[in-house]
């Protein structure tokens, strides 16, 4: 794979937004910048991701940190005034990372999209409120952060399950036949129909 370091002295940092199949989701990648003594690169910046079409203003930062390969969390969303927009990244491992679009009246509408997240790449992927989400993680001792818009709220906090036959995420193939490691809440979660998720979408 080419390498994304550029060698100092740097120009201004620059960010790409990359477009996905569904609507409001991104790949964001950001210049970075290396020489003998290691690396630097820019994973927020609020005028250049306004450049980008991007306004969230985020207000908390989460960080998590998945011991084994095959952990699998998701699919997750906040209802209501709670929920959130998210821009995760990979610093530590690989993850696959996913956005199920569950905005009643869309036209992608139970359709997901993927992006490999890690240490290596150093991408980011913003997923806007409307977006179940959730990750694997293909290597051991996975650290994953990521930025909201909105303050976590354990009463809005929904649920659906990663292996919805409707969704069909094809998690067998990132498997590579190992069992998912599960939280017992994502063992029991409800499916797209059942959920309670109360999205709705409003064209762009």
């Amino acid at each position: 794979m080419e390498s994304i370091l550029r060698l100092w002295p740097k120009e201004e940092n620059r960010m790409k937004r990359i477009d996905t199949a569904i609507e409001g989701v991104y790949i964001i990648e950001s210049d970075c910048y290396g020489d003998n003594r290691g690396w630097f690169m820019e994973t927020y910046n609020q005028a250049k991701f306004r450049d980008l079409g991007i306004d969230t203003v985020f207000v908390q930062d989460n960080m998590s940190y998945s011991a084994q390969k095959g952990t699998l969390r998701g699919l997750h969303y906040q209802r209501g005034e709670h929920s959130q927009t998210k821009l995760v990244r990979c610093t530590r491992g690989i993850v696959i990372d996913v956005a199920v679009d569950i905005r009643k009246g869309s036209p992608t509408y139970g359709k997901y999209v993927t992006c490999e997240l890690s240490a290596e790449n150093k991408r980011m992927f913003y997923i806007p409120r409307g977006m179940a989400h959730g990750f694997l993680t293909v290597t051991d001792d996975v650290e994953f952060q990521y930025k909201c818009d909105n303050l976590y709220n354990k009463e809005s906090e929904g649920s659906i399950r990663y292996d919805d036959p409707d969704i069909g995420i094809d998690w067998g193939s990132l498997l590579n036949g190992i069992e998912p490691v599960l939280s017992d809440k994502d063992k029991i979660a409800p499916t797209l129909k059942e959920c309670n998720a109360d999205f709705i979408y409003e064209k762009r």
